[in-house]
């Protein structure tokens, strides 16, 4: 049986430690698991197989928080994530569960994250978020929970303000079917698009008043 001959602090986690055998092998394993080993102790082939579990099990999870440090993810995400790395199913269950625990995964929050960051960044209508929220696995009722806090109308506004200096010089028809058309993409409704496209035009055609004094457009 193989025989423990040290137990090092690894070098850049204060919550592992480097497991080191007779025969030369090395593991790095949770300081919950090595703390219950010690220098000297012989190892059996199933102490081996669990501690080798432990170390399988602490290299996923580290995967997973690596992929959660760029951004905010679902936990169907990071399951998918880990079993692309090739993770076993029961490992990636047993991660999922674990992230949750600590508050590393939390769908609820992770859908009011994307909510906020879209609405901020590139406002979008209900359907193109609830779209986007179901292929990164988030269950039905939690969309429907933060789609209520969405105000489509304003949304849509901002959406189409940030892109009316392009149509400047068309005609109302034309710039009717050319905002419209880029709101329908962005997952807006025919009832907001009509409202936001007729208030958009006044303001641009109430601008252009202003500033020529006439408005020959048809």
């Amino acid at each position: 049986m193989p025989v423990i001959t040290a137990l090092k602090a690894h070098k850049r986690d204060k919550d592992r430690v480097k497991l080191v055998l007779d025969d030369g092998c090395a593991m790095d394993l949770p300081l919950m698991e090595a703390a219950r080993l010690q220098p000297g102790q012989r190892l059996s082939q199933t102490q081996l197989d669990a501690l080798a579990g432990a170390q399988s099990f602490q290299r996923a999870f580290d995967r997973a928080l690596r992929f959660l440090s760029y951004r905010p993810r679902s936990a169907q995400e990071v399951r998918r994530r880990l079993l692309q790395a090739e993770v076993a199913e029961a490992e990636v269950e047993a991660v999922i569960e674990g992230l949750s625990e600590r508050g590393y995964l939390d769908d609820l929050a992770f859908a009011r994250y994307w909510l906020d960051n879209r609405n901020r960044f590139k406002p979008r209508g209900p359907r193109a978020l609830r779209y986007e929220l179901w292929q990164k696995g988030v269950e039905t009722s939690i969309i429907d929970a933060v789609l209520m806090d969405l105000d489509a109308q304003d949304a849509a506004y901002r959406a189409a303000s940030s892109q009316i200096q392009r149509y400047r010089g068309y005609t109302r028809q034309q710039f009717g079917r050319k905002m419209s058309a880029m709101l329908h993409r962005r997952g807006f409704d025919s009832e907001t698009i009509n409202d936001v496209v007729r208030r958009l035009w006044q303001e641009l055609d109430q601008s252009e008043d202003g500033a020529c004094g006439h408005d020959t457009r048809e």
